[in-house]
């Protein structure tokens, strides 16, 4: 099953970067064509594939939503706009998603873009050809079909009001089996190279079909590098023009260089498997919940670049955050010793956490929290595991006890606090609830708007008083860019807009 809800935010791989031939100047290319506009940037983490239908992390998607798009896409805001699909109708029963796709597109492989490639695409997410589904979203879909050339329908077998979002899923081209090694998509920038644990490479696409968004720049070096100080050293000597950047090297290089920040709609989290003792005690995990001092972490971690969390919903996500949980768990070590007390572990206990290696904040928040823990006489060891170990352990086989790791925001609520239904098969806290459960699945077919809000407000008082997890912070993506790059946009989720940077011109 493909891992789609989960959009992890971590960097990964200490390895050396090499920059092949790069100047002080962006707008050199590595090639030496002085009329070249190149960009090049960082990224924390090694892509963990190509092929859009297998990746699951969130840097990886946020290079290559500049290669792939969906028939839908999503703005500034989050809000879902037309992407391959020009304009669409939905049924009044919901049940009947008819989209009006674009003419004239092709896919960087030359091959045009017709409605037989958005049916291959969605008989393989749904499984309708007879195979695995590779996303269990989109088992809600009963049957597709083309129309004609331009015109795809997709019918539900019930209504979904998380569909629409969905539709932001990579169509990509019948008959193409190259996507692991080569990915072809339909997006303003061809992908051109990745050389592991160096960079991705990306080229404008001169036939991209939206001349309003064509690239103003012609290549996208994004580089893998891990060590902040490497980052900052980076961009001091020009070998990057823009990069994101740890929230105490904002002020080093404030004056050399634009730095502009916003909040990531990620929400770190001290996770607890729910099934392991002593966690499988809600009074545990409430005490350890107590015990932090969320504040220190802000401030002490992010430089103040960040916002305390008491859901697993960040407040970039208005409409559905629930702010009557704000103040809940506030520090109280007597209330934690007595929670302790009562669960019969008052004289304490020993865990681990198992924090990814090559995420610093992560591990700072690890020892910040291995602190507040000790006047409960509580001991956390911290173990530090390489990304892939992180993702078989943890991620897919809940082989842990505690774990700190970055879960990024989505465009519909359902994917975020899907992470927690009992029947999700990457529900790595182990959490169960029925009632919980049970509001999900009714908020996955209420059409109406506001009472889908309410209903995901009190799924997240569940897992609040629950205790699910220790929600701790949504730290802020800090980012420097040369002064004369412009048109650095932030998403709530993860994107690279490359298509809107352009070098101000004397």
């Amino acid at each position: 099953m493909k891992k789609r809800v989960l959009g992890l935010v971590l960097a990964f791989c200490l390895l050396p970067v090499v920059f092949a031939g790069c100047g002080s100047q962006g707008e050199t290319a590595s090639s030496g064509e002085a009329d070249t506009a190149v960009v090049r940037m960082n990224i924390g983490s090694e892509p963990d594939s190509l092929d859009p239908w297998q990746s699951a992390a969130t840097d990886t998607e946020a290079i290559f939503h500049n290669v792939f798009e969906g028939l839908c896409s999503f703005d500034e805001t989050g809000a879902i706009v037309p992407g391959l699909a020009q304009r669409w109708e939905v049924a009044s029963d919901g049940l009947t998603y008819t989209f009006f796709l674009r003419e004239g597109v092709q896919f960087h492989n030359g091959k045009e873009f017709t409605a037989e490639d958005a049916v291959y695409t969605y008989n393989r997410l749904a499984g309708l050809d007879g195979e695995e589904p590779l996303s269990s979203d989109f088992t809600v879909v009963e049957s597709v079909e083309a129309s004609d050339e331009h015109t795809f329908v997709v019918h539900l077998k019930q209504p979904s009001a998380a569909f629409l979002a969905l539709n932001i899923e990579p169509i990509l081209p019948e008959g193409y089996e190259e996507q692991a090694t080569h990915p072809v998509g339909t997006g303003p920038f061809r992908f051109v190279e990745y050389t592991p644990a160096q960079r991705v490479v990306l080229e404008k696409n001169p036939d991209y079909y939206d001349q309003e968004k064509m690239p103003r720049i012609d290549r996208a070096e994004i580089y893998i590098m891990t060590d902040p100080a490497a980052v900052v050293s980076a961009l001091q000597s020009g070998s990057l023009d823009v990069a994101s950047i740890e929230a105490d090297d904002a002020q080093v290089l404030e004056g050399q260089f634009d730095i502009v920040n916003a909040p990531q709609n990620m929400v770190q989290i001290l996770a607890l498997n729910n099934s392991q003792a002593p966690f499988d005690d809600v009074r545990v995990r409430q005490a350890i919940s107590y015990a932090v001092d969320k504040d220190q972490i802000v401030d002490s971690v992010f430089g103040g670049y960040a916002t305390k969390l008491y859901t697993n919903f960040s407040p970039v996500m208005e409409t559905y955050y629930n702010d009557s949980l704000e103040g809940t768990y506030d520090t109280d070590l007597e209330k934690a010793q007595a929670l302790l007390d009562e669960a019969g572990l008052g004289d304490g206990f020993t865990f681990t956490v198992k924090v990814p290696s090559n995420y610093q904040p992560h591990i700072d928040t690890a020892q910040i929290l291995a602190q507040q823990l000790r006047p409960l006489q509580i001991t956390m060891e911290i173990e530090t595991v390489e990304w892939a170990t992180w993702l078989e352990d943890v991620y897919t086989n809940a082989n842990y006890q505690g774990t700190i790791i970055g879960l990024s925001g989505k465009l519909d609520p359902q994917d975020v606090l899907g992470r927690f239904a009992s029947d999700y098969d990457r529900n790595f806290y182990r959490y169960s609830n029925p009632e919980y459960d049970q509001l999900l699945a009714s908020a996955a077919t209420e059409l109406d708007p506001e009472a889908r809000a309410e209903t995901y407000k009190r799924c997240q008082e569940i897992l609040t008083q629950d205790a699910a997890g220790v929600f701790l912070c949504d730290p802020n993506l800090v980012v420097a860019c040369r002064k004369d790059l412009k048109g650095y946009t932030f998403y709530p989720v993860g994107f690279l807009d490359f298509s809107k940077l352009y070098y101000e011109t004397a």
